[in-house]
């Protein structure tokens, strides 16, 4: 599932649909950085999705899109006043998928991109994505291209401890049997960077 972190079989897909921000930061951050209520939003790979409910519930008009490589959009200049990106595009910021996103959206519009921040038990599992090192230090693509960064300190909560340790040992095999071996609780502590832009510049200090 795109709208996920990680690709993951069907079964395992729901599961960690189930668990993950439980507590509804990724949602909040994104109408407290767009905002979003009332407005025409583009979600690229969120389609089923827990953010689709949180747009809905403060009457986004949300259009789907999809973030494959490189960024193109059918819509008209200036058609949304947000792009949202769940984890599957801008993989670096490349400046022309930014400059297409700048292209849809209206004067003062925001580009908000979702990915793993690591620092967390979640990057435990696969240690070396970019998403863990180059793309959130000062000198990386994001924070030179005209983004600000905000974390969310967020959980994949489940169950239990058993229920925990079953879905990590058969998402991810070996390593996710070493990091349920270290857990207190039935849930990991997960990291989100939300990279945040304005058309054209960059996003007001957090």
């Amino acid at each position: 599932m795109a709208n996920l972190p990680f690709p993951l079989p069907q079964d395992l897909a729901t599961q960690l649909a189930s668990a993950l921000d439980v507590e509804g930061k990724i949602p909040r951050a994104v109408e407290a950085l767009g905002p979003v209520a009332g407005r025409d939003v583009l979600l690229l790979d969120g389609d089923g999705s827990a953010l689709v409910a949180g747009l809905g519930a403060v009457d986004a008009r949300v259009v789907h899109g999809t973030a494959a490589a490189p960024f193109r959009s059918s819509l008209a200049d200036e058609a949304v006043d947000v792009v949202i990106s769940l984890w599957g595009g801008f993989r670096g910021a490349d400046p022309a998928e930014v400059a297409e996103a700048d292209r849809i959206l209206r004067p003062g519009g925001r580009l908000l991109v979702i990915h793993d921040y690591g620092r967390d038990d979640v990057s435990r599992l696969m240690p070396d994505r970019p998403e863990y090192g180059p793309w959130s230090r000062r000198n990386g693509s994001f924070l030179t291209g005209g983004f600000r960064v905000r974390v969310l300190h967020c959980f994949w909560t489940f169950g239990s401890q058993e229920a925990t340790t079953a879905f990590l040992e058969a998402a991810f095999g070996e390593p996710g049997s070493a990091v349920a071996a270290t857990l207190k609780r039935p849930r990991l502590s997960y990291n989100v960077a939300v990279y945040h832009r304005t058309r054209g510049g960059v996003a007001p200090s957090d």
